[in-house]
């Protein structure tokens, strides 16, 4: 039964997906999408593997991602990896994602499909991590693709502490005083010193594993976003569950104004 059950759903999924696909609407689709990768470690748990496995079993799931977000034209891609959070985990549980995430971001520079850029706290990572990260960055700063954001040793939080202290710096170059600052500070003097500086905001979050949470992923940027929340772990994350996520985010009627 169990194996008549897989043949009708390989038979059926494909045509179901290709149904979503064509369905969508060009005119309100997203331009930029965060993605929050998360379950890892719950969905290794879950098939009775180590953490490790859980973590590149989501690392080989990022192609086929990067992959459906060109299909349907999107145009920034962020993907949170690891959080500043997860850097206090245990050494040996740390050092092998981050080895994971080397290697993921080795694979997706040599690939040459799509413009890697990271975002994070990257003095918080070991030397060896954050010189890899801009490694890639440089190699495909000539890429005509999809660019992505590779949000490792991020934390919402701390990007907005860092862009304050990004701004103090350069008025302090420039000889502001803190008064003639605060007299004419807005919002926009804090977004050009965010990581994603220059980017268009996020349009659509879609967040893995069931979880209904931010968790601080893009606090700031996020403000005026929709919202997905998806109830299979990330390694698990199909075609078909993203196509969802995209069709929902189009049938909805976005209020920016809060």
């Amino acid at each position: 039964m169990a194996n008549w059950k897989d043949a009708v759903r390989r038979v059926l999924y494909p045509a179901y997906e290709a149904r979503v696909a064509r369905r969508l609407p060009a005119d309100r689709l997203p331009k930029h999408v965060g993605v929050m990768l998360d379950g890892n470690r719950r969905w290794a748990k879950a098939v009775g593997a180590d953490t490790a496995h859980g973590h590149r079993a989501g690392a080989a799931n990022i192609e086929p991602l990067l992959g459906w977000c060109e299909e349907t034209g999107i145009e920034v891609v962020t993907l949170w990896l690891l959080s500043t959070d997860n850097l206090n985990r245990p050494a040996d549980e740390v050092e092998s994602l981050l080895g994971i995430i080397e290697e993921a971001v080795d694979s997706l520079a040599d690939e040459r499909r799509w413009r890697l850029h990271p975002v994070g706290a990257l003095d918080l990572l070991p030397a060896h991590t954050a010189r890899r990260l801009k490694e890639a960055e440089a190699a495909t700063a000539d890429v005509d693709g999809i660019l992505v954001n590779i949000a490792v040793g991020y934390g919402g939080r701390r990007e907005i502490a860092d862009a304050v202290r990004s701004l103090l710096a350069e008025h302090s170059e420039k000889g502001t005083t803190l008064e003639e600052l605060a007299a004419t500070l807005d919002v926009e003097h804090i977004s050009e010193h965010l990581y994603t500086r220059g980017q268009p905001d996020p349009d659509l979050v879609i967040r893995t594993s069931g979880e209904q949470r931010l968790g601080g992923f893009l606090l700031w940027q996020s403000a005026k976003s929709e919202f997905y929340f998806c109830e299979a772990y990330w390694p698990d994350f199909r075609r078909v569950d993203f196509l969802r996520a995209v069709r929902a985010y189009a049938n909805r009627e976005r209020r920016f104004g809060g």
